[in-house]
């Protein structure tokens, strides 16, 4: 087998004792990091190149810390009934994955996202690796399976979604029978329901 197969065989056992002993020396160097860090080569070499990272100028890669869990809402200091007070129950319509895509892009405004990773979690924070490619580097330019991202209709992919991981949370993952209502979005099809229910105005003349 070549190296490749072996780091692969590494990562799909992840309950085995070398692969957590490993991963707990990594998070505790990583929890002491920034949110945001860029890091000169992808931890999980095999997971990258299949997701089209290429040491090459002009690719960058990010680990981006998220914490778990839902939102955080302050208590209100005013009298309220219990289930009023909108501190607990307010999950994000977004994958954490999403989330720390989009992270990724605003730290980097010259680059377009992608694909991301897993790469560890703990109680409290999960990781994830994100690539990035620079839009307007010569380099990339001249890549013919990396100049699609250059082009002006995929400028903020991942603020409308259109990632990887940004089309899993918005459904679209889901085809045929029974993904009616996901598409193009769910939005849009919330107004084209609520337009089909509304009267029709009609003119006398």
């Amino acid at each position: 087998m070549g190296a490749y197969k072996y780091i692969q065989e590494f990562w799909s056992s992840k309950n085995s004792e070398d692969f957590e002993k490993l991963l707990k020396e990594r998070l505790i160097q990583w929890r002491r990091e920034p949110a945001v860090v860029r890091i000169e080569r992808p931890t999980n070499l095999p997971r990258a190149r299949a997701l089209g990272w290429k040491p090459k100028q002009g690719v960058i890669m990010v680990r981006v810390r998220i914490r778990k869990g839902g939102q955080r809402k302050p208590r209100p200091n005013k009298g309220r009934k219990s289930k009023r007070l909108g501190i607990k129950g307010h999950t994000v319509g977004k994958s954490l994955q999403w989330i720390a895509e989009e992270r990724a892009a605003r730290k980097y405004r010259n680059a377009e996202v992608l694909n991301s990773y897993w790469v560890g979690e703990d109680g409290q924070y999960v990781w994830f690796e994100v690539i990035l490619v620079e839009r307007d580097n010569p380099v990339i330019k001249a890549d013919e399976n990396l100049n699609w991202i250059t082009s002006n209709k995929h400028r903020g992919r991942v603020f409308r979604g259109l990632t990887s991981a940004g089309k899993k949370a918005r459904g679209l993952r889901n085809k045929g029978h029974g993904a009616e209502k996901v598409r193009p979005s769910r939005r849009a099809r919330r107004k084209k329901k609520a337009r089909k229910k509304s009267p029709t105005k009609v003119n006398f003349v």
